[in-house]
């Protein structure tokens, strides 16, 4: 068997009752954090609050050779492990559907995800959000500034009133995580005076919100990561109180957003 089991957001403390019992009761944990990370919580801590050894696989390891994992879930009850929820990623799916294709029984238990606690922290109206995006290292995809598709995606969330999610870009192997003011001057390339919110540290004890323009945001620091950033479409009454009470924003920023 092989069982999905999201992690949560910050820390070994952080997954939900439902997935600690889940992982009490395997006799083998496989775990990823390229696609994300507890910036809280070492491995050895993941261990150490679980019981047992974790063993991380890289890339490679799960998206083209998942078979030690596989193979290990025909025989034994088998945990995977991601912060987060555990199926936000395609990777993830595939390899659900790789066990299905092999016979092996799935079982999924979610976990917080960074979308849905971008949300609640900010006060952004959960239904109001359009396509999500990644806002890559210039480096990671070959090229300088904000990537054409990312700059389409917002730019069509915007036309329909839509808030976007802009996820920050992750190194976990070196070590690198884009920081929101890094993302906020390379947004305000194409749209300097628009309203941005940063959420950092989402699922810690001392999560942080700041809204303002984006070119205002890239002169700030936000201190310790995860980040990420949501450019807000049109706004709700009560969406512009929460972002004035829980973000201080400027009113005459958010008096732009109002429809």
């Amino acid at each position: 068997m092989l069982t999905f089991i999201g992690l949560g957001l910050y820390d070994e403390r952080s997954i939900t009752v439902e997935g600690r019992d889940a992982i009490a009761d395997v006799d083998r944990a496989f775990a990823e954090f390229y696609t994300s990370h507890l910036v809280g919580a070492t491995v050895d801590d993941l261990s150490e609050a679980n019981g047992l050894d974790i063993e991380v696989r890289e890339r490679a390891g799960v998206e083209q050779h998942p078979e030690e994992i596989l193979d290990a879930a025909e025989d034994d009850h088998v945990a995977f492990l991601t912060a987060g929820d555990t199926m936000i990623s395609t990777t993830h799916v595939d390899l659900r559907l790789r066990a299905i294709e092999r016979g092996i029984e799935t079982r999924v238990v979610h976990g917080v995800t960074a979308q849905t606690a971008a949300s609640g922290l900010t006060g952004l109206q959960n239904y109001r959000f359009g396509k999500a995006v990644t806002l890559p290292f210039p480096y990671a995809h070959g090229a300088d500034g904000v990537p054409g598709s990312v700059v389409d995606s917002i730019e069509a969330n915007r036309e329909r009133g839509l808030h976007t999610v802009v996820y920050l870009d992750i190194k976990a192997d070196r070590g690198e995580y884009m920081t929101a003011d890094v993302a906020s001057e390379m947004l305000a390339e194409n749209w300097q005076d628009v309203l941005g919110v940063v959420v950092a540290r989402a699922g810690s004890p001392e999560p942080t919100v700041a809204a303002d323009r984006l070119s205002e945001l890239a002169e700030r620091d936000f201190g310790e990561p995860l980040h990420l950033l949501v450019i807000p479409g049109d706004l709700h009454h009560l969406e512009s109180d929460a972002l004035a009470t829980l973000g201080d924003a400027p009113a005459d920023v958010l008096a732009k957003n109002e429809p």
